[in-house]
């Protein structure tokens, strides 16, 4: 199912940014954003830049190649220009730590609501997820990407989904490898557990968006949301949200609006 096709409930991006003191978010909503690279102009560049933190200014720098680097100050200065937009306050004002297993976190004060952000980035492409209080992961890969399917499937995809896979057409192999691989990658991310959580112990069904556990590891799939995205010709997407009650959630997705965050950093 495409982005446009998807039937959207809350459309509370549309009410931001916010403005003194308010907050668009609340535990039953999840903002995502992305930013394809060819929207933004070589003049452009130096702007997003000066959203960053110091830290990841001189981090863009190590980069050998531009595009790397690009697609680095695209993913962060849209996570900052998103916490910004939907919490408040100056997007460089952010801080972040680094959680178990390495993942990124945003430094909370104790009295208040944790906020849960994710980062995705490849060749073109950037995103960004936010909810409060709930595990979060987000995922987008590049289609055109060579891969031997088929072959990699079998050493990281469980038994269900390598017949999937297998059942392809040629044509729609690559296409259904990645909506697995962008799942599971998203479901990694949320839960933290980065190289450590084996990616053959869960599965996918990709007409249901439903997770199973193969090994009858301690999570429960009615606790989680998944939701698969095309936001651009050359690109996938996933989601995944950990939940009480995901079907009280509202996911509101959109692409990055690049006029306020060129004014973030002007």
């Amino acid at each position: 199912m495409k982005l446009e096709d998807k039937p959207v409930t809350d459309r509370f991006l549309l009410h931001g940014p916010v403005t003194d003191g308010g907050s668009l978010m609340t535990p039953d909503r999840a903002a995502l954003w992305w930013i394809a690279l060819d929207r933004i102009a070589d003049d452009d560049w130096e702007t997003l830049e000066a959203i960053l933190s110091e830290e990841e200014r001189i981090r863009s720098e190590r980069f050998h190649f531009d595009r790397d680097r690009q697609v680095y100050v695209a993913a962060h200065a849209t996570c900052r220009g998103l916490l910004s937009y939907c919490l408040g306050g100056a997007p460089q004002s952010w801080r972040f730590s680094v959680g178990d297993h390495g993942k990124p976190e945003l430094v909370c004060p104790p009295e208040g609501p944790r906020v849960r952000v994710n980062i995705s980035h490849t060749r073109g492409l950037a995103a960004v997820a936010l909810t409060l209080d709930h595990d979060i992961g987000v995922d987008v890969e590049w289609l055109q990407r060579s891969a031997e399917t088929d072959k990699l499937a079998k050493r990281v995809f469980a038994a269900r989904e390598c017949r999937t896979l297998a059942a392809a057409p040629q044509a729609r192999k690559l296409d259904t490898f990645l909506s697995f691989w962008t799942l599971k990658e998203a479901y990694v991310k949320a839960i933290g557990k980065g190289l450590s959580q084996p990616l053959d112990a869960f599965s996918f069904d990709l007409d249901t968006l439903r997770i199973h556990f193969e090994d009858g590891q301690a999570d429960d799939p009615a606790r989680w949301r998944f939701e698969r995205y095309a936001p651009a010709p050359e690109h996938l997407m996933a989601l995944a949200i950990r939940h009480p009650d995901p079907a009280r959630l509202s996911i509101d997705a959109m692409a990055a609006p690049l006029d306020f965050l060129l004014a973030q950093g002007a």
